[in-house]
């Protein structure tokens, strides 16, 4: 099984409600009719207008993401999925990842085609060219995950490392992180770092995390999109019928 995570920008002759009903009416039901293991959906809409703050390196910014598990992310047998993805939005982007779940969402998990509480941050950036590959995996994976748990108020986190872009056109992202926060962290500091009344522990918290993010993340280089997550269809785990 393979993962493929979507990029999608919105044709900006319709409005996000637009967006987000066709996304959610029509192309979700869709992939699961072509035989997709699992489909996600995560789209910037009114509801987390207000969440957190966007980082914006990418011109425009992308405002849906969509996650398919596939049998197969070759081309051939992809074809399908990329041409019903294609008229949902006035562009699309692909990638191949290897997805890892250091926390998994245990404390708030929804039922299929429900909207999952809080608000799904997601973060895409590149490996920095001061850096090896293999160092910046190191730092990113090996080093920095307990702390980003530890020191936000996540319910879950997944890391998906890009294989490879599978369009020509794909903005040039290593990483594609998926954060799970719950309503506290809504407009809130202290809330988003796990830190609520507390004016220390929150500098503690937010000096760690630019501390360990800045070894590995180029800030000119990095996209932070909140977003509300619909698991339409969860993937079966490896081996199951």
């Amino acid at each position: 099984m393979e993962k493929v995570i979507y990029l999608l920008w919105r044709d900006p002759r319709a409005s996000r409600a637009e967006f987000d009903q066709r996304l959610r009416d029509d192309l979700a039901p869709r992939l699961v009719e072509l035989g997709a293991l699992g489909v996600q959906l995560n789209i910037s809409d009114e509801a987390v207008s207000a969440a957190a703050p966007t980082v914006s390196a990418t011109r425009p910014q992308t405002e849906a993401f969509v996650s398919l598990w596939l049998h197969t992310a070759n081309a051939e047998r992809r074809r399908p999925f990329d041409d019903a993805v294609a008229p949902a939005a006035l562009r699309f982007a692909a990638y191949l990842v290897t997805e890892s779940q250091p926390l998994a969402n245990t404390r708030h998990p929804s039922a299929p085609g429900q909207r999952t509480t809080g608000f799904a941050q997601v973060a895409m950036f590149a490996c920095p060219p001061r850096l090896a590959r293999a160092q910046w995996l190191e730092l990113w994976l090996a080093q920095h995950t307990q702390l980003a748990i530890d020191t936000q108020s996540t319910f879950f986190y997944v890391q998906n490392v890009v294989a490879r872009a599978l369009t020509f056109d794909a903005p040039p992202f290593d990483a594609i992180v998926e954060e799970g926060f719950p309503q506290e962290a809504f407009g809130s500091q202290s809330g988003f770092y796990g830190a609520a009344g507390d004016k220390e522990k929150l500098r503690r918290h937010r000096a760690a995390m630019f501390e360990s993010t800045q070894r590995f993340i180029d800030a000119d280089r990095l996209d932070v999109v909140q977003t509300s997550q619909w698991i339409v269809k969860a993937p079966a785990p490896t081996g199951a019928p």
